[in-house]
C-alpha cells in the first residue's frame, strides 16, 4: 500500500478534529512522565478538549487551507495538538495551568478564534476566565441588587415594619372656612293693594222738589 494511502486516514482524522474548532494549541510534551501525561490527558478530556500526538507532516497537510495554516512554522520537534470546538480559551487555560506543575510541558503557540498567538500570547489567553466563570460573575452582579433589597426589607421587618422609617406626615392645615354666603335679600312681597277708595256717596236725592 502506498504511503499516501496510509497517511490519508490520519490526515482526514486531523481535518475532522479541526473542522469547526474554536482553537488549536500546540505543545512540546517531551520530558513529561507517564503519570503526568496521563493526568494531563484526563484534565483535557474533562474540559471537552481533544488532545492527540500527530506527526508534523500529517498536521501540516491537514492545516493547509484552513484557519490553522499559520501553525505550520511551529511544526518542529514532537508536537501534540489540543483542540476545542466549544470553549476557545479552554486549551490554553488547561495547558498553562498544568505547565506550572510540570515545567517540561512547553507551549508552542496556537490559533484562537482564527487569530495566531505565539507561546507568550497563549499564556495571556490562558488568563481569560472560562465561559462558566463569566456567566457566574454576570449572574452574581444581577443578583446583588436583589440581595441588597432583601437585606433592607429584612432590617425593616426587624425594626417593626416600613412605617417606622417613614417620615412623619405633615399636619394638615385646617381647612379655611368658606365665607358665609351673604344672605340674599328676601324679595319684597308685593305691597298689598290699598283698599279701593270708596266712591263718594251719591248726593242724597233732594227730598221734595223746590217749592
Amino acid at each position: 500500500m502506498a504511503k499516501v494511502e496510509l497517511k490519508k486516514p490520519i490526515v482526514d482524522e486531523i481535518a475532522e478534529n479541526i473542522n469547526g474548532a474554536q482553537s488549536v494549541v500546540l505543545v512540546d510534551y517531551r520530558g513529561l512522565t507517564v503519570e503526568q501525561d496521563t493526568q494531563l490527558r484526563k484534565q483535557l478530556r474533562e474540559a471537552g478538549i481533544t488532545y492527540k500526538v500527530y506527526k508534523n507532516t500529517m498536521m501540516n497537510f491537514a492545516f493547509k487551507g484552513t484557519d490553522f495554516e499559520s501553525l505550520a512554522p511551529l511544526l518542529e520537534g514532537p508536537s501534540a495538538a489540543a483542540i476545542s470546538k466549544e470553549d476557545a480559551t479552554a486549551p490554553a487555560r488547561v495547558l498553562a495551568k498544568f505547565a506550572k506543575t510540570a515545567p517540561a510541558l512547553e507551549l508552542k503557540g496556537g490559533v484562537v478564534e482564527g487569530v495566531f498567538y505565539d507561546a507568550k500570547g497563549i499564556g495571556a489567553i490562558a488568563t481569560i476566565p472560562s465561559r462558566e466563570e463569566l456567566l457566574s460573575k454576570l449572574l452574581g452582579s444581577i443578583q446583588s441588587p436583589i440581595a441588597n433589597f432583601a437585606r433592607v426589607m429584612n432590617q425593616l421587618a426587624e425594626k417593626g415594619g416600613a412605617s417606622e422609617c417613614e417620615a412623619p406626615a405633615k399636619e394638615e392645615a385646617p381647612a379655611e372656612e368658606a365665607p358665609a354666603a351673604e344672605a340674599a335679600p328676601a324679595e319684597e312681597a308685593p305691597a298689598a293693594e290699598a283698599p279701593a277708595e270708596e266712591a263718594p256717596a251719591a248726593d242724597a236725592e233732594t227730598s221734595g222738589s223746590e217749592a
